[in-house]
């Protein structure tokens, strides 16, 4: 899953998220089946550690092995229904600083009752001389098995454990709170107060 980095990412402002690679845990094991009643969700996410407001568009610069890039990620005015669940549409570009197109994601999220911020899944596709040569990861909730899970809860306590996304064998990434008065510096400033985060993956795992 890129969301959990992206969207996380877009928040750095108000949380700081590790982006670790571990052994899961024993909660991975246990069944996953979240209830989802769409009278409980809504398309105005503002939750604080994560707010997704419609028109936002942040920024990145950066150097991969690929070369320096340009990442935007742009919150639109685009729903798109998921079990019965409207979502906000986040779309997520990445270019090659010279203008080559390598990237190109479209993430839906929405808000339960609770101030959580789910994760409803993703259309991916990554590009070579233009053309798509991967949709790795994508994955729809209520589809082929997807199921929803939580990106950013809406009162994180050290020690939480959950799921951010399920397909088996394609989105699998948990996360738990391992901080809440994290400290993160970039160009913009240094924020503290910030909530941390572990994230893992049995999918890395298998694939060693």
């Amino acid at each position: 899953m890129r969301s959990g980095r992206i969207v996380a990412a877009a928040s750095v402002t108000l949380a700081l998220v590790a982006l670790l690679v571990s052994p899961p845990g024993q909660a991975k094991n246990e069944p996953y089946n979240p209830v989802i009643d769409p009278e409980n969700f809504t398309t105005k996410i503002h939750n604080p550690f994560l707010p997704l407001k419609p028109g936002t568009v942040y920024t990145y610069r950066g150097v991969t092995d690929g070369g320096q890039e340009l990442n935007t990620v742009e919150v639109t005015h685009s729903t798109r229904v998921l079990m019965g669940v409207k979502c906000v549409e986040v779309i997520d570009t990445v270019f090659f600083i010279e203008g080559a197109l390598e990237e190109l994601t479209h993430y839906w999220y929405a808000q339960d009752d609770q101030g959580n911020v789910w994760y409803f899944g993703e259309d991916s596709k990554e590009f070579a001389n233009g053309e798509v040569v991967s949709t790795a990861g994508s994955w729809l909730a209520g589809m082929d098995g997807g199921l929803p899970g939580i990106v950013m809860e809406a009162n994180p306590q050290v020690g939480d454990v959950y799921r951010q996304e399920y397909l088996p064998r394609v989105a699998e990434d948990m996360a738990e709170v391992i901080g809440l008065d994290g400290t993160a510096t970039v160009p913009y400033g240094t924020f503290t107060g910030c909530v941390e985060t572990k994230e893992t993956t049995p999918l890395e795992a298998r694939a060693a």
